[in-house]
């Protein structure tokens, strides 16, 4: 991203401080976590921290990037509220060029963000048995923000097409986004096991 990107998330994040408090991490998240085995994370485009928040409680340690500064200094508040700033990795990150070193993740999460060509680079990050959990945002006609950029928004089914035979389906879903979101927004999820 460039400069410019990154003055615009943090334009964003200040300008809509509720996005810079706790919130409940995704129940995609919660409900699968459980399955992953091992104890590194990554959280790309993590925002202010609420995934990041809740993997670093279930004693994972977690390298947390995103390209917002004014957010990741929301998570290192939270995370030292929490006690948990010894298992959180708060990175200021440019995901346009990020790439993790080979099978360092047991688990990955993608939450609200959508970069197709990043998500095929950091999958060489997780580890065989590792989880790659992503769920964002679709086109679909009750979306209330009709200004979003198509580009950033998933065609129906695409996250199905983004992995291949090397990843074992655990769950698929489309949904309404949670009651919090600034927008009610149509959105996919998968959970997918790296094999």
């Amino acid at each position: 991203m460039s400069q410019q990107d990154k003055q615009k998330w943090d334009a964003k994040y200040l300008k809509k401080s509720e996005l810079l408090r706790p919130r409940e991490a995704s129940v995609n998240i919660k409900k699968f976590v459980k399955k992953s085995v091992g104890a590194k994370a990554l959280d790309l485009a993590c925002g202010a921290g609420r995934n990041t928040i809740y993997l670093a409680k279930q004693g994972y340690e977690v390298d947390a990037l995103d390209i917002a500064a004014v957010a990741l200094e929301a998570l290192a508040a939270e995370a030292l509220s929490e006690d948990v700033q010894e298992l959180v990795n708060a990175q200021l990150s440019d995901l346009d060029s990020f790439v993790p070193d080979p099978e360092s993740y047991e688990l990955i999460v993608m939450m609200n963000f959508l970069d197709r060509a990043l998500l095929e680079r950091v999958k060489e990050g997780l580890k065989v048995g590792g989880l790659f959990i992503v769920e964002t945002y679709m086109d679909d006609l009750i979306n209330e923000k009709k200004d979003s950029n198509v580009d950033n928004l998933l065609k129906k089914e695409e996250l199905k097409t983004l992995f291949d035979e090397g990843y074992e389906l655990l769950f698929y879903d489309e949904f309404e986004n949670e009651a919090y979101e600034l927008y009610s927004m149509k959105k996919q999820v998968i959970v997918v096991k790296k094999k």
